[in-house]
């Protein structure tokens, strides 16, 4: 684990468990400001207090929200930038992958909400604070099952057909190109936008029941554990060998070269349209009244 975080206040969406708690671990050890985005109550201030206790860093607080609900989102943003002066590091990790179409509570397929909208929404909420803050880092966990995911732009939201894992991947795509895309648009901003690939990982994925079961005991055999995979996104979240790299996909701690259709610019700049729209037609709250 390279570099040193003292000083630094970092965000970490999904930390409560897999590769996001070892992320959280990870950046704790080397000093930061931890603040995780958990959904249950419980669970997330069960996960604060053991690694208070593991780490011997007392600076992890947490927020609660429900990242599929853009409301939610537009909110935990909000309540972070109330509550903290500065943001060096927002990583994008907490994701999901369901066996069956569901949709949120914005009426939107539950897989391309949570995995892509959320990021999209939280990095652009969260852009004043991580500019005024800068240097600064974005990071969005995508997969290599990208590359099975080329967008499908005429059935996005999976109405026409749905299959688990050809959502997802193109969920995992749509992370790529709106790295890419944001990267393009921050260019002139001391904020770096970078993507990656944890690894094929024995997580929460696995241990869930359903359409993982056929497979899990193989899978097992072919996982990393979730220290390994939490060690690309602690690098880029660390490291000064990434500072003022923007734009990549990164695996092992490396750069690697996408699928073509995922860095594609004509894609990038429509996905990222088709998200402005996505994002709007859920109104931002009113503003509250000032005064008696």
């Amino acid at each position: 684990m390279t570099g040193t975080m003292e000083g630094k206040t970092v965000l970490i969406t999904g930390g409560t468990a897999g590769i996001g708690k070892q992320a959280a671990l990870a950046l704790l050890q080397q000093g930061a400001h931890v603040v995780i985005i958990g959904r249950n109550p419980e669970k997330t201030k069960g996960v604060v207090e053991e690694l208070k206790t593991r780490t011997a860093n007392p600076k992890i607080d947490f927020l609660l929200a429900d990242l599929s609900s853009i409301a939610e989102v537009r909110r935990v943003a909000a309540e972070f930038i109330a509550k903290y002066p500065r943001l060096d590091v927002l990583l994008n990790n907490a994701g999901g992958m369901f066996p069956g179409r569901s949709t949120t509570v914005d009426g939107y397929e539950r897989t391309m909400a949570t995995n892509h909208l959320a990021y999209f929404v939280l990095a652009n909420a969260l852009l004043p604070v991580l500019e005024k803050s800068a240097p600064a880092r974005i990071i969005n966990v995508s997969s290599r099952a990208h590359v099975r995911g080329a967008l499908d732009w005429d059935d996005m939201m999976a109405e026409k057909s749905y299959s688990t894992w050809a959502q997802y991947s193109r969920s995992k795509a749509a992370n790529i190109l709106f790295t890419h895309e944001l990267a393009r648009r921050l260019k002139d901003k001391q904020i770096t936008v970078n993507c990656l690939h944890p690894g094929f990982v024995a997580s929460d994925f696995l241990a869930k029941p359903g359409f993982w079961s056929f497979i899990k005991p193989i899978a097992y055999l072919f996982a990393i554990d979730e220290i390994e995979g939490a060690k690309t996104s602690v690098y880029l979240a660390s490291s000064p060998e990434v500072e003022g790299v923007t734009g990549k996909y990164f695996a092992d701690s490396r750069e690697i070269r996408p699928r073509a259709f995922a860095v594609d610019d004509v894609a990038a700049a429509r996905l990222w349209e088709l998200s402005e729209q996505w994002a709007a037609k859920v109104p931002p709250p009113a503003a509250q009244p000032t005064g008696a």
